[in-house]
């Protein structure tokens, strides 16, 4: 299957099946949530250090690249005022919780979404790159659609309504993809793409990173996650 089909069709699929899960594991299931967060926090700031950061300074846009990595920084700043934080699997469940997901927060998770799936449509990116981001916007998205859905229904979401929430949120970062690869104007600038959607995963990998144990203390086995995440990253060079 070509990469182009095959590429949409993975992003969408892993936060369908990954939120899914919510109707098989209701309880016991936040250690290990927090146990893939780790995980993939540690991933995403890898990759980022080792694989996008040196690629996308090695462009032809130079030193100035640095200010669209700040910009993907902020913005993600200001997309988590608005979703609390789901990105990095906070869930709040005091207040109100016989009320609908707010619509802001469905609209920047959607938002975060559909610019992490741009850069993969960036052909200047090296193959080895697009798998190994590609990998790491599934392993982020898992966790974030399981935490969505378990927002749901304890807000007592109807179960279809619930599930469509979960396929518009898995639909965002294909969306994105697609308009990448279809728009010109955006695909002429892949490296400032690339470099805003770095400055997203260095905000939300070391949100993750900090905020993944209480008091923000690490286990052993967190250390553990965090470790194999780096080397895998580290092994993908």
């Amino acid at each position: 299957m070509q990469t182009d089909i095959l590429i949409p069709i993975i992003l969408f699929l892993a936060p369908v099946l990954s939120g899914s899960l919510v109707f098989l594991f209701k309880n016991n299931t936040e250690n290990n949530i927090k146990l893939l967060l780790a995980f993939s926090g540690s991933y995403l700031f890898s990759i980022s250090v080792l694989h996008l950061i040196p690629e996308i300074y090695s462009s032809s846009v130079g030193t100035s690249i640095g200010i669209f990595v700040l910009i993907g920084f902020f913005i993600q700043v200001l997309l988590e005022f608005f979703s609390g934080g789901i990105e990095h699997g906070h869930i709040h469940t005091h207040g109100d919780s016989h009320t609908k997901v707010a619509l802001p927060i469905l609209i920047s998770l959607c938002i975060h979404a559909f610019m992490e799936g741009m850069p993969l449509a960036n052909e200047t990116l090296m193959s080895g790159n697009t798998l190994t981001l590609l990998l790491g916007i599934v392993l982020h998205k898992m966790p974030i659609a399981f935490v969505l859905m378990s927002l749901l229904l304890f807000r007592k979401t109807k179960t279809p309504l619930a599930i469509g929430i979960l396929i518009l949120f898995a639909l965002a970062a294909p969306a994105g993809y697609a308009i990448s690869s279809s728009s010109t104007s955006i695909h002429s600038h892949p490296h400032e793409i690339t470099a805003i959607v770095v400055g997203i995963l260095l905000h939300v990998s070391t949100t993750i990173l900090f905020e993944s144990s209480s008091n923000h203390r690490f286990n052993f086995y967190k250390i553990i996650i965090i470790i194999f995440g780096a080397s895998l990253a580290f092994i993908n060079m």
